[in-house]
């Protein structure tokens, strides 16, 4: 004898970790099969790495090019990904009405943040390996708290991430697109990725040192190559970084 109900369809939506999870998973696929943001991600940071790792061409100071290039680079990859790449992505999902229609759906609004914020990390991991590979191959020489250098990384998440999506959320896509990748040059030139921030004049140097960039540039480079104690400085630097961009994306974000 067959239970009444037994086989009838149980219609309703998956539990709400099952859907961030599906959707992190998603979000990371497509950002792994897309092109062009895997130069951005992916290619760029790793030629510049490989590039001035190895030729001798910025005059970094004393010790090796690929101590002083690798943090810097580190650094980077969290910008290409948590602002460059997201800010384009949000910004033409927004323009085609993809978040639209995701947010009607089952998901909530801040689940759906929530597992583009997890594709983000996933992505940061793997750049992170890659990279670390590349320069020990290069000869490098890390010292310090790692527990340091993942707090400068969160940190740095959490502030490229909040203005990436203030960007996206805001911005019409090809002025997102323009901008975002405006910004990227001109932090990867004057927020001391590459070239020293002491390089620049002094009065320039005062107001570059507030950038993001170059709070976790430097951070990570006074941990993995002086082996400093914890950044304080530069730490609470990402921290309001973080608190603003995060608090004007939740404040003026648009979905459509």
């Amino acid at each position: 004898m067959t239970t009444i109900g037994t086989y009838a369809p149980k219609p309703g939506a998956a539990p709400l970790s099952r859907m961030i999870a599906a959707q992190a998973a998603l979000e990371t696929r497509m950002l792994l099969r897309n092109g062009e943001q895997l130069l951005l991600t992916v290619v760029i940071p790793t030629l510049l790495l490989l590039l001035f790792g190895s030729v001798d061409i910025v005059d970094t100071g004393a010790g090796k090019a690929v101590d002083f290039l690798t943090p810097g680079i580190l650094a980077l990859a969290v910008m290409s990904t948590a602002f460059t790449g997201q800010a384009i992505a949000t910004g033409f999902e927004r323009r085609y009405g993809v978040l639209k229609r995701l947010a009607s759906s089952p998901l909530p609004r801040w689940g759906l943040m929530t597992a583009k914020t997890a594709s983000v990390l996933v992505t940061e991991v793997l750049q992170v390996i890659l990279l670390t590979v590349i320069a020990y191959a290069l000869g490098w020489s890390p010292h310090g708290d790692p527990l340091s250098v993942l707090l400068l990384l969160v940190l740095g998440t959490a502030a490229f991430s909040g203005l990436g999506l203030l960007m996206a959320g805001t911005l019409k896509a090809e002025a997102t697109l323009a901008a975002a990748n405006l910004v990227f040059l001109l932090l990867l030139v004057g927020g001391g990725v590459i070239v020293p921030l002491d390089k620049f004049p002094a009065g320039a140097q005062d107001v570059l040192a507030l950038l993001p960039i170059s709070a976790l540039s430097d951070g990570l480079r006074d941990v993995l190559q002086h082996g400093a104690g914890v950044p304080v400085a530069d730490l609470g630097i990402l921290a309001g970084w973080a608190v603003v961009g995060l608090a004007a994306a939740g404040a003026f974000f648009r979905w459509e």
